[in-house]
């Protein structure tokens, strides 16, 4: 059974309220045949990496970039994973008070490294998610998941 990975850092409640709607879109009972699973970035491990077939990433945009929390997460999988995750499909959200743009280029940045395939458009949000950026999130996690039930 494909196994999609959730690593995220969701310290606000406008984070939190991201983070449920992917994971909501992600375990749509529409969706069969894919295991969800979900780590706070500061948990998650290589094996985890390495254990998944696709990847869901969420972070606050802190002082213009990502968390410290998803960059440790990085930090932590980054060569252990890079050969052997080459063109997994992944998606990611921000969420910033006003700016996401380093975050986004952080994240950008990395997968890029990694050789990880964006199979969505991410969602950005700044101040506080409305009904249409909680939406996108449900899309954002049901398409990444829906993409690995193939």
């Amino acid at each position: 059974m494909p196994t999609l990975l959730i690593v995220h850092h969701t310290p606000s409640p406008n984070c939190q309220a991201m983070f449920e709607a992917v994971v909501s879109g992600a375990t749509a009972p529409e969706i069969e045949g894919v295991r969800v699973v979900r780590r706070a970035a500061l948990s998650a491990t290589a094996g985890d990496v390495l254990d998944a077939d696709g990847y869901l990433l969420g972070t606050p945009a802190n002082l213009g970039y990502m968390s410290g929390a998803l960059k440790h997460f990085f930090d932590q999988v980054y060569y252990p994973c890079l050969d052997t995750t080459k063109g997994r499909p992944f998606g990611y959200y921000v969420h910033g008070g006003n700016d996401v743009t380093g975050a986004v280029r952080g994240i950008e940045a990395v997968t890029t490294g990694l050789g990880w395939r964006r199979a969505a458009e991410a969602v950005t949000v700044t101040g506080e998610p409305d009904k249409a950026a909680l939406e996108r999130c449900w899309e954002l996690g049901a398409t990444i998941a829906a993409g690995l039930a193939d």
